[in-house]
């Protein structure tokens, strides 16, 4: 994976930005679009514009050429106006995300549609639409800019072998405790499939580690069954690509386990399943969208998270494994 640096010093081709500065998931959900771009630029070089930890991750992601690190909206690309050939939207379309692209002036720009008063502001495309998959958000803005995209594709290269191959992978954290699912429902699932004969480990953040650990200890696990805070992304996407199975709340461990091939059980709680859910494949959604809250930046569970019980993920998971 190429440096901005090294990207700045390639002037012999055009380049193509896309704009991503989000999270794990949010990266994996753009694949199939990162697709669709590099089949139909093959002669550009690819730029993604996304947080700089997640270099690991994108260098699984076949064209891609360079990372340019981009933590958030806050800060100007640091760019140079005409750096850069075609400057694709892939943030969302508000207002920070369309003005840190227009300020770098590229000589195409595609995006949903915005019309504004000045005419050099205005984007062409199609029409944002809500409610839809996000996969399939980006696959449509590329296609509609005459880059044929599957939403489906979401496939990265496999990261190498992990030192911990077949193991059963219970990924207990996620950013926003609305998707926290019970620590000791995590232990229940765990003990119950170590019974089964399975090697469970735990995963989650350097952050979350503490809650792997209460997890593990309310489980009879020892703590060598602990990975969280202990493995960077391509070693987690390794143990993953390795994996017999993930089970994982809605987070970027179930996008992984998706783009990898790996069997997940995603439990849901305030997101719709609609819009984050995984491919096609053997994968299984819990939730019960009945009692969707729908806020996602609380502390508290969602109440669709809390209605999926231990039997509920035991089944599922015992389902894939037979």
């Amino acid at each position: 994976m190429g440096n901005v640096q090294e990207f700045e010093a390639a002037s012999d081709r055009p380049a193509a930005l896309v704009l991503r500065a989000l999270k794990l998931g949010d990266l994996l959900v753009a694949v199939p679009a990162l697709h669709a771009v590099r089949r139909a630029l093959p002669e550009h070089r690819l730029v993604l514009a996304v947080p700089g930890w997640l270099d690991e991750m994108v260098d699984l992601v076949d064209g891609v050429d360079a990372l340019l690190p981009t933590p958030g909206l806050d800060d100007p690309l640091p760019l140079a106006p005409g750096t850069i050939d075609t400057a694709i939207n892939m943030h969302g379309n508000g207002p920070e995300s369309r003005g840190m692209l227009d300020a770098i002036r590229p000589a195409r720009r595609l995006g949903h549609r915005f019309d504004a008063s000045d005419p050099s502001l205005t984007w062409q495309g199609p029409e944002w639409i809500d409610g839809i998959h996000e996969r399939v958000r980006w696959a449509r803005l590329v296609e509609a800019h005459g880059m044929p995209a599957d939403p489906d594709e979401v496939w990265i290269r496999h990261p190498g072998p992990s030192e911990r191959r077949g193991a059963v992978v219970v990924h207990v954290g996620a950013f926003y405790g609305s998707r926290h699912w019970p620590v000791d429902r995590f232990a229940a699932v765990g003990a119950a499939l170590r019974d089964d004969g399975h090697d469970v480990v735990f995963t989650g953040s350097d952050r979350e580690r503490q809650r792997a650990v209460q997890v593990a200890r309310l489980g009879g696990f020892a703590e060598d069954h602990v990975l969280a805070g202990r493995l960077g992304l391509r070693a987690f996407a390794s143990l993953v690509a390795d994996a017999r199975i993930v089970i994982s709340a809605d987070t970027g461990a179930a996008h992984v386990a998706s783009a990898l091939r790996v069997p997940s059980v995603v439990i849901f709680g305030p997101a719709p399943a609609e819009e984050w859910g995984p491919p096609p494949g053997p994968h299984v959604v819990l939730t019960d969208a009945r009692l969707r809250r729908g806020a996602v930046f609380v502390d508290d569970p969602d109440p669709a998270l809390l209605a999926v019980s231990v039997e509920d993920v035991l089944t599922a998971a015992r389902d894939l494994l037979s």
